[in-house]
């Protein structure tokens, strides 16, 4: 998280880096974007798809259904 802090200063781009240890993942990226005010998610996407993504599921489908806060999907 400090490289990505690091780069966002360097880019002049506010960043707060938080990390949580419990809970679902999706339910405590939305939760953090609600509570910091945040007004757009970017997250990534491994891009499982098929048989693969149904069993498994995704944080970022998740976080797309879920979220209230828009959300971008970087490949």
């Amino acid at each position: 998280m400090d490289r990505a802090a690091n780069a966002a200063k360097e880019a002049g781009v506010s960043c707060e880096p938080i990390q949580v240890e419990n809970g679902q993942p999706h339910q405590a990226i939305i939760a953090a974007a609600e509570n910091k005010g945040c007004d757009l998610i970017v997250m990534s996407s491994h891009g499982r798809s098929g048989l693969s993504m149904l069993l498994i599921g995704s944080v970022t489908n998740k976080v797309l259904a879920q979220a209230k806060t828009p959300v971008l999907i970087c490949p």
